[in-house]
């Protein structure tokens, strides 16, 4: 293999949906940069959301290679091919450098009882009494459970390595950064299941760099976590133990690393977060998604005249097809419908009024959690204006930028990475 690219200990996934905030989207990661600390851009798009905009991949390269050539951004940086399949991989080999490769959906289809019982022969590491940093106690497993959860898991590492294999196969090994997400599934990884999963990917030589489980909660779309977060802490904290004791066993890259598919603005896990790379100095990437698509509609609503009114007729038409907008996405919002303000109410809101329901501000009385779903499920409405959405962004380009920039920043980067 030649020599592998390496992601860095802090990196930060960017849903750029319309490639219009590329720059904004960098020059948080400038200001960052200014701080002393080092966080790498990724941007992330999946064949879902290219689907539903009309986009395609050599879109994303060509506006994240614009802002660094434009900002001069001499860092490293990536173009992630998001939650990627065999089927659909193909449309990204010539533009991504990053790939996020989902197995969620074989995470429990059955492996013959000869696999499980191989898997578990070949690593009688993984049976009886194993020590891991920053748990507890230690793990205790006999060669049944491992079977168990070698059953459970080794279709989906199996699928994982299939995968790689046909992108190293066109990419060449090395020359791309590989994740595992896992994270769409009913119930979380706990130490044991992780610790056999990167066994697992180990086998199917898998040069893993982030791995992204599941995690206790909710992680609803564009609102905070919903869950117990000292749960969430401890679940968070095992992991690092668990890659860090996956790394050394199993010669993975040593730049392994967690990956939080947040859903966008989980705020209150990043204290979490920060005190175990505090603690570990371990790292982590996180996947923001949506949350600059909504930073776009307050920034046209923030610039007032046409520009709000092309968000308060974006929420009109979401609110008109909701059904529509939500049945992709039932596992990841909550939506209370009564608790919707009506398409005449926000017609008749001033600029202030718009903005305070949508941006994420749960001090602010009028922040309204489920308009702001919707919205941020209701991204193929403003798809489906095609230019007159693209020119309206342009025409509001300081505005929106502008929120884009302190979006990222502000709310995530600096709590995240530089506060104290």
């Amino acid at each position: 293999m030649s020599k592998l690219l390496s992601l860095g200990r802090y990196s930060i996934g960017l849903g750029d949906r319309f490639a219009r905030q590329a720059k904004a989207q960098l020059r948080a990661c400038q200001l960052a940069a200014h701080q002393g600390v080092e966080v790498i851009p990724v941007w992330n798009k999946s064949n879902r959301e290219h689907t539903t905009i009309g986009s395609d991949p050599a879109g994303t390269r060509l506006a994240a290679d614009a802002a660094v050539k434009e900002l001069n951004w001499t860092k490293p940086y990536y173009i992630d091919a998001d939650h990627i399949r065999v089927e659909t991989v193909d449309r990204f080999l010539a533009h991504s450098d990053f790939y996020t490769i989902d197995v969620a959906d074989w995470i429990g289809k059955p492996v013959d009882i000869a696999s499980a019982r191989k898997f578990a022969a070949n690593h009688p590491e993984l049976i009886g009494r194993i020590a891991v940093p920053e748990l507890d106690r230690p793990i205790e497993t006999s060669r049944e459970q491992v079977e168990a959860v070698a059953g459970k898991y080794l279709q989906a590492t199996r699928e994982a390595g299939k995968i790689y294999r046909y992108i190293a196969g066109t990419r060449g090994e090395g020359n791309f950064i590989t994740e595992v997400s896992m994270d769409e599934t009913d119930s979380p990884q706990t130490p044991p299941e992780l610790l056999v999963i990167l066994a697992a990917l180990a086998d199917e030589e898998i040069p893993v760099q982030t791995i992204a489980p599941k995690f206790t909660g909710r992680f609803n779309k564009g609102v905070d976590y919903v869950g117990d977060l000292t749960q969430f802490e401890k679940e968070f904290n095992e992991h690092i133990g668990v890659i860090a004791r996956a790394v050394k066993q199993y010669a993975l890259p040593a730049s392994l690393k967690l990956s939080v598919h947040s859903g966008s603005d989980k705020f209150s896990i990043y204290p979490a977060i920060r005190r175990a790379l505090a603690r570990s100095n371990a790292g982590v990437h996180l996947k923001t998604a949506g949350t600059t698509w909504l930073e776009e509609l307050i920034g046209l609503a923030e610039a007032g005249g046409d520009g709000l009114a092309l968000a308060k007729e974006i929420y009109a038409d979401a609110f008109a097809h909701i059904d529509e907008l939500c049945a992709p996405y039932t596992a990841v919002i909550d939506i209370d419908r009564a608790k919707l303000p009506s398409a005449k109410t926000v017609d008749g809101w001033t600029a202030e009024q718009y903005v305070s329901a949508l941006r994420h501000d749960p001090k602010n009385k009028m922040f309204n959690p489920h308009l702001r779903q919707l919205l941020h499920v209701g991204y193929k409405i403003a798809a489906k204006m095609g230019p007159r959405y693209l020119c309206s962004l342009d025409a509001h380009e300081a505005s929106v930028s502008r929120n884009v920039t302190e979006n990222l920043y502000q709310r995530h980067l600096r709590p995240l990475f530089l506060d104290r």
